[in-house]
């Protein structure tokens, strides 16, 4: 797919964005060559690809379900500015 200066110039005014004259041309031709690209990437035969979650092929190891750490409600509880029946009161932030 080829691009015109003009399909440029439609782009930078739906982007919101200046392009110069002098970097227009490369812009052009870079973005032609992307889709240029994504053309023959498209072309490829892919309906006996499975496929896959990730590159890899790999799985997730997952930790063990285990509790590590202490429970520190009480003392969280006594250091904060403001609890009532073991919960943190906040100011009102929402009317």
């Amino acid at each position: 797919m080829s691009l015109e200066q003009s399909d440029i110039a439609k782009l930078a005014r739906l982007a919101r964005i200046r392009i110069s004259d002098e970097s227009s041309e490369e812009l052009r031709q870079r973005i032609s060559d992307i889709l240029g690209m994504i053309d023959t990437m498209q072309a490829v035969d892919t309906r006996s690809v499975e496929p896959m979650a990730n590159p890899h092929d790999a799985r997730q190891r997952l930790r063990a379900d285990i509790v590590t750490e202490t429970d520190q409600r009480e003392h969280f509880q006594r250091i904060a500015p403001a609890t009532e029946n073991g919960l943190y009161l906040v100011p009102k932030v929402i009317d």
